[in-house]
């Protein structure tokens, strides 16, 4: 039995999003004519209470479309150092967008309403001009951080007040929605554009979505053009993401729960120095500095178990809805046994 917590990327359609996509409805959408397409964007656009949204067929470029919205080239982003448009984007801010990325040294990925007002730049010609604060919830290098929702309305608060744009990175804010009990509508409320990933916790086969407010979204499909993102017969996969939407978010807390469990396991191995705190479905855990994280990681594989090494002796399980529970049990039981 192959168990692999590498990522929750790695889920494949269930039967039920297969038939859903294989009986959708298409169209050219590139003409916008793709009718499922056109309803998977309306749909989300509503729940956040939103007048637009635009179907992207990576996170990756849905952040960085929103990115080139935000800004002119010159110009800085103020993010956390773990955030993911910093670290896993290819230097894609820099490239697409001519910016670069104030980074905040936060907590777990995490920043105060003071670390953002104390990152903005004076106004004086020669300093790169602040124009656009991104955050990300929940956090990936963060070990799944959901962040607290009344930091995040001050920290709108500090936008407002110095012309700052507001962009959420939510790949997993699924997550955050379910462990958290809050709702799409309150993030709506406060920020100019999110994006939600539609591959991770879901269980898409691809697909994200860029949701905002109708003066910054104006171009947005232009850009994805001109990044390569336009598509025709898409509403396949639109349909995958329609489907996910009504079955696949209240199971999240299954995750949730079994990657609680997992750490509880770790925390009691005499060779595991840390577990992060585990608030969603990632666990990210150190050895202690005797053990050979490769060795680790070789036993792992001996029992077909597959996880993530992240250097200096940290690594990372990620739980998804193809995590059986038959996997669960034989993880912990490999665990207890190591």
């Amino acid at each position: 039995m192959r168990i692999d917590l590498r990522s929750d990327t790695v889920t494949k359609p269930s039967e039920g999003m297969l038939d859903a996509m294989m009986t959708a409805e298409v169209g050219d959408d590139v003409f916008k004519e793709d009718p499922t397409v056109n309803a998977l964007e309306e749909r989300l656009a509503k729940m956040f209470g939103k007048p637009k949204a635009l179907f992207f067929p990576s996170g990756s470029m849905a952040n960085q479309t929103a990115i080139k919205l935000h800004t002119n080239p010159g110009e800085q982003i103020i993010c956390d150092k773990y955030a993911h448009i910093f670290n896993y984007e290819a230097g894609g801010a820099a490239f697409n967008s001519g910016v670069s990325c104030n980074l905040i040294d936060g907590h777990r990925g995490m920043f105060t309403t003071e670390q953002v007002i104390a990152s903005i730049n004076p106004s004086e010609f020669y300093y790169s001009q602040s124009s656009l604060v991104e955050i990300e919830n929940t956090t990936n290098k963060g070990g799944g951080a959901c962040w607290n929702f009344e930091e995040l309305q001050q920290i709108r608060t500090v936008c407002d007040k110095h012309n700052l744009g507001y962009h959420l990175d939510g790949a997993r804010l699924w997550n955050a929605l379910v462990a958290k009990n809050e709702t799409t509508e309150q993030y709506g409320a406060i920020f100019d554009t999110i994006s939600v990933c539609l591959s991770k916790g879901l269980g898409c086969p691809i697909g994200s979505v860029l949701i905002g407010d109708e003066d910054i979204m104006k171009k947005s499909i232009s850009l994805r053009k001109v990044f390569g993102g336009n598509m025709r017969q898409v509403g396949y996969l639109a349909a995958a993401g329609m489907y996910a939407l009504d079955h696949n978010m209240n199971r999240l807390a299954d995750d949730h729960k079994k990657a609680q469990e997992i750490g509880g396991v770790l925390q009691d191995m005499s060779i595991i120095k840390k577990v992060e705190p585990i608030e969603t479905n990632i666990v990210i855990f150190e050895l202690e500095s005797h053990v050979d994280e490769s060795e680790f990681l070789k036993q792992l594989r001996d029992h077909d178990i597959h996880i993530i090494g992240m250097g200096s002796n940290k690594l990372r399980m990620v739980t998804h809805l193809d995590y059986t529970d038959a996997m669960h049990h034989r993880l912990l039981e490999v665990l207890n046994n190591f």
